[in-house]
């Protein structure tokens, strides 16, 4: 296997956590920093000083491509975001190697230094070099226990990592699984569900009287996943839900803030989840002619799908010659699966999603999501975005955030992948074809929001996202700047209701 590919044991887990991740407009909205159009020769180069840590320089050279006339808004914009990505990282890169060390020695006393120059040459703990400081990613400290297994086994106290209740075989997949075949459906086991998602902002991180804009995240429409969506209920009640059609849905709300108090805002709805399983023939999958249909999703789409020389280069070796489609699909699955979960850092920080998972030797659900859709689009396989957030019915009270996607393979259609849940382990006594589940299936312990990444919100923000790739935690703003993810939190609330059908969508 390629050596890009990461040594060590693959530990999983759905979601990003703390990692607070078109048309020329739609790029300079979405991601200011991927502009490239006119006026983008003045971003282009900046945006390799901050990716090379040359941040002094890059603010120098922001400041020397705003003076200049006749600047446009959009570009304007570009170069301003560059400002904010360099603060957003900041804010994820914390720590000194003293600070990681003493982190590491609170789970393994007697760390030498000479093992975490080891294990820190080894690319362990994420680190940035930002104007001649080392600095590492905050979260570098807890993600050694997920890349390192010598790390896990010298821990002073062996607790266990644990991980969503998705990432092992389970009977609910067994029963979705079994039901698919018996229905002969590829979606089964309805299941409503009414969710109360809040979306808290920080007191006084707005001036009294002013007023708070916030988007939260709503259910997307889809035939056979998840239907019959109902509104139930919104804080404050006077709300505005984009429309269908809209690729990453949200509610819209506002509300005045109020000196020491927290803003508030929440929005409840109904809606069925179906679990999707489809048994495919790898015999009967056939090379799809890409109609203009399916055209973009066989297509780079920069900043985050690029087909890099490195990428090509990744693909080659792990394609080999083979020819099908699916086995293409089940070897790129494979091999994505096996780079180790660990916490991310903010998607907004990084330039290019799909190269990150590629080298950085870990990654979250959304980067390992990105980079097999990148994989499978330069194999000719179309492959698109889906993300929400999960739940587990099983009494745990487990949610998180998450994403996934799509693959289409004649003559099945499209067809669910969750590469970070990845390749289960059936027993004995189970069918062989559990272990592929997740290519090919999806629980119906989720909700999907986005059918698509990096687009407009509807009412779109005025100011800067601060997620511009996914939208799950919900976000907010004032006529004053952008909420960012340390202003503001977000909750889930759910409770499985008796199965009920035809009850509207909105």
């Amino acid at each position: 296997m390629d050596t890009l590919l990461p040594v060590a044991p693959k530990v999983r887990r759905h979601a990003r956590g703390a990692r607070v991740a078109a048309s020329l407009l739609t790029l300079l909205l979405v991601a200011p920093f991927a502009f490239a159009g006119t006026g983008g020769k003045a971003v282009t180069p900046i945006i390799a000083q901050i990716d090379a840590g040359h941040f002094k320089a890059a603010d120098a050279a922001i400041s020397g491509a705003l003076a200049q006339p006749g600047l446009s808004a959009d570009t304007r914009s570009a170069l301003t975001f560059q400002r904010e990505r360099m603060r957003r990282i900041l804010l994820d890169f914390t720590l000194s190697a003293d600070d990681v060390k003493a982190r590491v020695r609170k789970q393994i006393p007697d760390l030498t230094d000479a093992e975490f120059a080891k294990w820190n040459a080894a690319g362990l703990f994420e680190h940035q070099l930002i104007d001649g400081r080392t600095l590492y990613f905050k979260r570098s400290p807890g993600n050694l226990f997920r890349l390192s297994p010598e790390a896990v086994a010298r821990r002073a106290v062996q607790t266990p990592i644990t991980d969503g209740p998705m990432e092992a075989l389970n009977d609910h997949q067994r029963a979705i699984y079994r039901a698919a075949l018996a229905e002969h459906k590829s979606s089964v086991l309805p299941q409503r569900l009414r969710m109360t998602q809040t979306l808290t902002v920080n007191a006084d991180a707005v001036p009294a009287g002013e007023t708070v804009r916030a988007w939260i995240p709503y259910p997307q429409a889809v035939p056979g996943q998840q239907e019959d969506i109902r509104y139930v209920a919104s804080v404050p009640s006077t709300h505005q839900i984009a429309p269908a059609s809209a690729p990453q849905r949200t509610v819209y709300l506002e509300k005045p803030a109020v000196a020491g108090q927290k803003t508030v805002f929440s929005v409840t709805y109904e809606l069925t989840l179906l679990a999707q399983y489809h048994a495919i023939d790898p015999a009967r999958v056939t090379v799809e002619k890409i109609t203009p249909a399916l055209a973009p999703f066989v297509a780079e789409r920069a900043p985050h799908i690029v087909f890099t020389d490195a990428m090509r280069a990744f693909s080659r070796k792990v394609v080999g010659e083979e020819k099908n489609p699916y086995r293409i699909a089940q070897k790129l699955f494979t091999a994505v699966d096996q780079i180790p979960w660990a916490g991310a850092r903010e998607y907004s920080t990084i330039s290019n999603i799909s190269d990150y998972a590629l080298h950085a030797g870990h990654a979250d659900c959304g980067q390992q999501t990105l980079l097999l859709m990148t994989l499978l689009r330069l194999n000719g396989i179309p492959a698109r975005w889906q993300s929400g957030m999960v739940y587990s019915d099983d009494g745990s009270r487990y949610s998180n955030i998450h994403d996934w996607g799509y693959l289409y393979l004649p003559p099945y259609g499209w067809v669910p992948m969750d590469v970070t849940t990845g390749r289960l382990h059936p027993a004995p006594s189970d069918d062989k074809a559990l272990e592929w589940f997740y290519l090919g299936g999806l629980d119906n312990w989720r909700i999907a929001f986005n059918d698509d990444y990096g687009r407009r919100f509807q009412p779109s923000k005025r100011q800067f996202r601060s997620d511009d790739v996914d939208s799950q935690r919900g976000e907010a703003e004032w006529r004053g700047g952008n909420l960012y993810f340390d202003q503001l939190d977000y909750d889930f609330d759910w409770q499985v209701l008796p199965a009920a059908q035809g009850r509207g969508s909105n």
